[in-house]
Protein backbone atom coordinates (compact mmCIF):
# COMPACT_ATOMS: atom_id res chain seq x y z
CA UNK A 1 0.00 0.00 0.00
CA UNK A 2 1.26 3.79 -0.36
CA UNK A 3 0.12 7.07 0.06
CA UNK A 4 1.03 10.34 -1.67
CA UNK A 5 0.87 13.52 -0.65
CA UNK A 6 0.01 16.61 -3.13
CA UNK A 7 0.07 20.19 -2.60
CA UNK A 8 -3.33 22.08 -3.23
CA UNK A 9 -3.12 25.38 -4.16
CA UNK A 10 -6.21 27.91 -3.07
CA UNK A 11 -6.57 30.80 -4.90
CA UNK A 12 -9.60 33.57 -5.22
CA UNK A 13 -10.55 33.26 -9.03
CA UNK A 14 -6.81 32.67 -10.79
CA UNK A 15 -7.02 28.66 -9.90
CA UNK A 16 -7.54 27.53 -13.77
CA UNK A 17 -5.01 30.25 -15.21
CA UNK A 18 -2.91 28.81 -12.68
CA UNK A 19 -3.26 25.03 -13.50
CA UNK A 20 -2.75 25.91 -16.98
CA UNK A 21 0.32 27.76 -16.63
CA UNK A 22 1.47 24.12 -14.53
CA UNK A 23 0.45 21.94 -17.36
CA UNK A 24 2.66 24.28 -19.77
CA UNK A 25 5.28 23.80 -17.18
CA UNK A 26 5.36 20.35 -16.50
CA UNK A 27 3.09 18.84 -19.00
CA UNK A 28 0.59 16.16 -18.07
CA UNK A 29 -3.48 16.73 -17.66
CA UNK A 30 -5.49 19.44 -16.79
CA UNK A 31 -9.00 18.40 -14.99
CA UNK A 32 -11.15 21.24 -14.03
CA UNK A 33 -14.68 20.93 -11.97
CA UNK A 34 -16.59 24.39 -11.63
CA UNK A 35 -19.29 24.79 -8.54
CA UNK A 36 -21.97 24.87 -11.50
CA UNK A 37 -20.20 21.60 -12.57
CA UNK A 38 -20.84 20.26 -9.28
CA UNK A 39 -23.98 21.44 -8.44
CA UNK A 40 -22.74 23.58 -5.60
CA UNK A 41 -23.29 26.82 -6.61
CA UNK A 42 -23.81 29.47 -3.28
CA UNK A 43 -23.65 32.56 -5.64
CA UNK A 44 -23.76 33.44 -8.89
CA UNK A 45 -20.53 34.97 -9.07
CA UNK A 46 -18.29 31.59 -8.35
CA UNK A 47 -20.24 29.88 -10.94
CA UNK A 48 -17.07 29.07 -13.56
CA UNK A 49 -14.47 29.52 -10.63
CA UNK A 50 -12.82 25.64 -9.60
CA UNK A 51 -14.31 24.03 -7.35
CA UNK A 52 -11.81 21.20 -7.78
CA UNK A 53 -8.76 21.13 -9.90
CA UNK A 54 -5.67 19.35 -10.54
CA UNK A 55 -2.78 18.82 -12.89
CA UNK A 56 -1.24 15.13 -13.23
CA UNK A 57 2.13 14.99 -15.49
CA UNK A 58 3.40 11.22 -15.87
CA UNK A 59 6.70 12.54 -14.79
CA UNK A 60 5.09 12.41 -11.62
CA UNK A 61 3.95 16.10 -10.87
CA UNK A 62 1.04 16.13 -9.29
CA UNK A 63 -0.38 19.98 -7.84
CA UNK A 64 -4.11 20.20 -7.01
CA UNK A 65 -6.05 23.64 -6.90
CA UNK A 66 -9.57 25.04 -5.79
CA UNK A 67 -10.62 28.76 -5.84
CA UNK A 68 -12.20 29.13 -2.50
CA UNK A 69 -15.93 30.26 -2.90
CA UNK A 70 -16.73 33.98 -2.26
CA UNK A 71 -18.92 33.30 1.06
CA UNK A 72 -15.86 32.50 2.55
CA UNK A 73 -12.29 34.24 3.90
CA UNK A 74 -9.36 33.48 2.00
CA UNK A 75 -6.18 35.53 2.26
CA UNK A 76 -2.83 34.41 0.89
CA UNK A 77 -0.99 35.18 3.58
CA UNK A 78 2.56 35.86 3.54
CA UNK A 79 5.13 32.85 3.05
CA UNK A 80 1.86 30.52 4.02
CA UNK A 81 3.74 27.71 2.41
CA UNK A 82 6.76 26.60 -0.50
CA UNK A 83 5.93 24.54 -3.59
CA UNK A 84 9.39 22.41 -3.20
CA UNK A 85 10.25 21.30 -6.65
CA UNK A 86 13.31 18.62 -6.48
CA UNK A 87 14.94 16.65 -9.94
CA UNK A 88 17.73 14.80 -10.75
CA UNK A 89 19.50 16.55 -13.09
CA UNK A 90 20.33 20.35 -14.31
CA UNK A 91 18.95 20.21 -17.34
CA UNK A 92 15.57 18.96 -16.00
CA UNK A 93 15.53 21.51 -13.02
CA UNK A 94 17.01 24.34 -15.37
CA UNK A 95 13.92 23.72 -17.99
CA UNK A 96 11.26 24.26 -15.46
CA UNK A 97 12.95 27.02 -13.79
CA UNK A 98 12.88 28.67 -16.82
CA UNK A 99 9.45 28.56 -17.41
CA UNK A 100 8.45 29.09 -14.05
CA UNK A 101 10.23 32.04 -14.13
CA UNK A 102 7.28 33.66 -16.68
CA UNK A 103 6.09 36.60 -14.96
CA UNK A 104 8.05 35.75 -11.71
CA UNK A 105 10.08 37.28 -8.66
CA UNK A 106 12.90 35.39 -8.74
CA UNK A 107 13.59 35.50 -4.82
CA UNK A 108 17.23 33.55 -5.03
CA UNK A 109 18.79 33.05 -8.68
CA UNK A 110 19.17 29.41 -9.93
CA UNK A 111 22.80 28.59 -8.99
CA UNK A 112 25.26 26.21 -7.16
CA UNK A 113 24.14 26.08 -3.30
CA UNK A 114 25.93 24.29 -0.98
CA UNK A 115 23.45 21.72 -0.64
CA UNK A 116 22.73 20.60 -3.70
CA UNK A 117 24.65 21.40 -7.13
CA UNK A 118 21.57 23.61 -8.42
CA UNK A 119 19.34 25.76 -6.43
CA UNK A 120 16.87 28.60 -6.56
CA UNK A 121 13.96 30.22 -5.28
CA UNK A 122 11.09 32.73 -7.26
CA UNK A 123 7.14 33.79 -6.48
CA UNK A 124 5.55 32.54 -9.44
CA UNK A 125 3.01 35.28 -10.85
CA UNK A 126 0.35 33.48 -8.74
CA UNK A 127 1.80 34.03 -5.49
CA UNK A 128 3.51 30.91 -5.47
CA UNK A 129 6.70 30.28 -3.80
CA UNK A 130 8.71 27.69 -5.43
CA UNK A 131 12.08 25.84 -3.72
CA UNK A 132 14.05 24.90 -6.91
CA UNK A 133 16.78 22.40 -6.51
CA UNK A 134 18.83 19.44 -8.11
CA UNK A 135 19.01 16.65 -5.38
CA UNK A 136 22.62 16.41 -4.39
CA UNK A 137 24.48 15.11 -1.23
CA UNK A 138 24.35 17.76 1.61
CA UNK A 139 28.15 19.39 1.83
CA UNK A 140 28.26 20.44 5.55
CA UNK A 141 32.10 21.89 5.26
Amino acid sequence: MSVNAVTHLNFRGDAREALTFYQSVFGGDVAVVTYKDAGNLQDPSDADRVMWGQVAAGNGFRVMAYDVPSHLPWNQGENAFFLSLRGETAEEITAYWEKLSDGSAILRPLGPAQWAPLYGMLKDRFGVTWVVDVVGEYNAS
